[in-house]
Order: C-alpha cells, then sequence, then structure tokens
C-alpha cells in the first residue's frame, strides 16, 4: 500500500497583502494581489506530492475557468484528479485571504463546488493500493464521514486535520487513526488552552485518550505528539525569519502523511514535516 488518498476542499484563492488587516468599517490600501491555488485538502494533496508520494484527490470543482486552474495546478504536481468532480452548474470554490506586514493572514471562504462531493459515487478502483486517508474540515461532516467509513473498511489508516474546529462525531472518530490540530482546534476539542509546549504535550495526551496518534501544532512555539498509552514528546519550533504563515500548516500534513506512508515512525514523521514547514514559512536565519 504506497498511495495516499486525500480527500477534502479546492479553492482559487485571491490573495491580498496590506500593511495591516482592515477592522470593522475600516478601508485599507493594499499593496499586491496574486491569484494562487488553495484549499486544505488541495495544499495537502500538493505538498505530499511534492515530497514524493503518489497522491490521488477526491473532491468537486465547478465548469469554470478557476476549475480548470486548480485541476492544472493538481495535475502539475503530479495528483491524480480522476476522483475531482466537474460540476456543470455550480462555481468552483474559492477564498480571499489578506497578509499584514507581519506575515500573518486571514481569509474568507465560500466553499462553493467543495459543498457538493458525492463520497458514495468513488471507484472502488480508486481504493486500490491506498494506505492512508487525508482528510480536513473543509467540506460537509457527511463526506468525511462516509469516506474515512470506507477507508476503514479497506484496512486504511484515517488521518483528519480537524480544521477549521468542529466536532468530530464519534462514527468519525472511531474511523480515526491520527488526529492534527492546532492549538485553536486542541482548545476547543479539549479545553485545554495551548500557549507554549507543555500545555501543547498535556493536550496531546489528553486527546490520545480518544485517537491512537495525535499531533498538535503549537505555532512558533512548536508541537506536541502523543500516541495512546503512551508519554507526550514535543518537537521545538525551528527559528526562521517569518515571511508568510500562509499553507504551513497544510505543508506540515503534507509532508507527515508522505513520512508515514514511506515508514517513518510518528516522531520521525513530524520531525521531517517540522522542518518541510519551517522551509515554507521562511528561510532559515542561518541561510
Amino acid at each position: 500500500m504506497n498511495k495516499i488518498i486525500v480527500a477534502g476542499s479546492l479553492h482559487y484563492d485571491i490573495m491580498l497583502a496590506a500593511h495591516h488587516r482592515p477592522e470593522k468599517g475600516e478601508t485599507v490600501m493594499g499593496s499586491g494581489c496574486s491569484y494562487k491555488f488553495g484549499g486544505k485538502g488541495g495544499n495537502q494533496a500538493v505538498a505530499a506530492a511534492r515530497a514524493g508520494a503518489p497522491v490521488s484527490f477526491i473532491g468537486a470543482v465547478g465548469d469554470d475557468a478557476q476549475g480548470t486552474f486548480l485541476l492544472d495546478a493538481l495535475r502539475d504536481a503530479g495528483v491524480d484528479t480522476q476522483a475531482v468532480t466537474i460540476l456543470p452548474s455550480v462555481p468552483s470554490g474559492m477564498s480571499v485571504a489578506i497578509s499584514d506586514a507581519e506575515g500573518d493572514y486571514g481569509a474568507v471562504v465560500v466553499s462553493n463546488a467543495n459543498l457538493h462531493i458525492d463520497a458514495a459515487a468513488i471507484n472502488d478502483a480508486l481504493w486500490r493500493d491506498a494506505g492512508l486517508l487525508v482528510l480536513q474540515n473543509e467540506v460537509p461532516p457527511g463526506v468525511n464521514l462516509q469516506l474515512a467509513q470506507q477507508a476503514k473498511q479497506r484496512g486504511i489508516a484515517v488521518c483528519i486535520n480537524a480544521a477549521p474546529a468542529r466536532d468530530i462525531e464519534p462514527e468519525l472518530a472511531a474511523c480515526v487513526q491520527l488526529l492534527i490540530v492546532n492549538a485553536v482546534e486542541a482548545r476547543d476539542m479539549c479545553q485545554i488552552a495551548v500557549t507554549d509546549l507543555a500545555s501543547a504535550c498535556e493536550a496531546a495526551q489528553v486527546l490520545a485518550q480518544r485517537f491512537p496518534q495525535v499531533i498538535v501544532t503549537a505555532g512558533e512555539h512548536g508541537l506536541a505528539f502523543c500516541e495512546t498509552g503512551g508519554p507526550a514528546s514535543h518537537i521545538a519550533a525551528i527559528p526562521v525569519k517569518l515571511v508568510s504563515t500562509h499553507g504551513a500548516g497544510d505543508c506540515f500534513v503534507g509532508v507527515l502523511s508522505q513520512s508515514l506512508l514511506a515508514g517513518l515512525s510518528l516522531a520521525d514523521a513530524a520531525e521531517k514535516a517540522n522542518h518541510a514547514a519551517a522551509e515554507h514559512v521562511s528561510r532559515p536565519l542561518s541561510a
């Protein structure tokens, strides 16, 4: 089993640069605009493929120029798109993100076609040779549940990056091997405020009572990981000169998935993904 299946969102991203993000009622003059491939699912699939894994994608786009752009980006990265549905009457998903002078960003997402993924229509052949299914929360909960149950029935491990934050129903949780959450999502799931590596470890250990493997990312502090029945461990963040945090989490998940599929332990895979995310946001200060 040597293939990753990523199911999730595809967004045509409009990226705006500004000194700061606007407050309520404020107009801010921007300094740049670009158009990029996005969506948590799409970004994670591309990251995993670029890291060397065979990847198939399950999703949906509209029959529009944005959909063509999204499909071309997946294919250019080497991702198989046979399970991406093209919908003639629904526009492709999109987002508008504003990146500020400090490298942080905020975004508004309009799901559009991502709300119409038909999990029941997936061909059995797609599951052949798959070793890992990767999910996120930018598609309807029912899609994730159906796909996770199909994967579990076939003995395929399921990873969910539970972002953006929402409840994971017990039926879905029962299918999940690996949970990946950031500080906010971890807090919402276990009521532990993640403010440093110690609290990230605490949250990871609590969540590992519900999921066999857990990773809690804690931004500039680093990350914690835990497996059920074992102690929590942490990896410190790598010092970098920040350019932008946009897509860093998706890079982490994609590289982590490829590393796990290649046979690395959770600790070693997290270490490799941590380095990849640091390179994604900027070059190290020593460079």
